[in-house]
């Protein structure tokens, strides 16, 4: 199995996956903007990211709390929110729920409810995230729009 690792994103890591390019219909997950702002946004304390490195290679990055919630979402209940991205040329390739896996390890360290929220059309997303144990907790449409859609599910564990 490849080994992953986690550990805090610096400056380089985030200008890396700022420059990732997803391809049609993923690219909504592409980081848009000037990659000054990408790498104060993501360094800020309150964005708390973290990256995965797959056999020394930077493979995916996630975040924690409002970074990962959606305009539109209930996210009254006590619980913490993550956010995944992956890099394009890993996606799709059976490799998401050792990813997912890793992350969840790595949060339930400081925390016990965690949540997640998927555009409904990333149907990729929500089996992985499923086949991890999480469980839908609502729909909502939200005034965003990822992958032509603006449902969103909302899945904790």
């Amino acid at each position: 199995m490849d080994e992953l690792t986690i550990r805090t994103a610096t400056e380089a890591d985030i200008r890396d996956f700022a420059a990732w390019r997803h391809h049609a219909p993923y690219d909504v997950y592409n980081i848009g903007g000037p990659v000054e702002k990408a790498v104060e946004y993501f360094l800020r304390p309150s964005t708390n990211c973290h990256v995965i490195v797959r056999d020394g290679e930077l493979a995916g990055f996630f975040t924690f709390g409002s970074d990962a919630q959606v305009p539109g979402g209930d996210y009254s209940t006590p619980a913490r929110d993550i956010g995944l991205g992956v890099k394009p040329s890993l996606t799709g390739g059976g490799l998401g729920r050792s990813f997912v896996e890793a992350v969840v390890g790595f949060a339930r360290e400081s925390s016990d409810g965690l949540r997640v929220t998927i555009a409904t059309a990333n149907q990729r997303a929500v089996r992985v995230w499923s086949a991890a144990g999480f469980v839908e907790t609502q729909r909502f449409a939200s005034p965003e729009t990822v992958l032509g859609s603006n449902e969103f599910v909302v899945l904790e564990s």
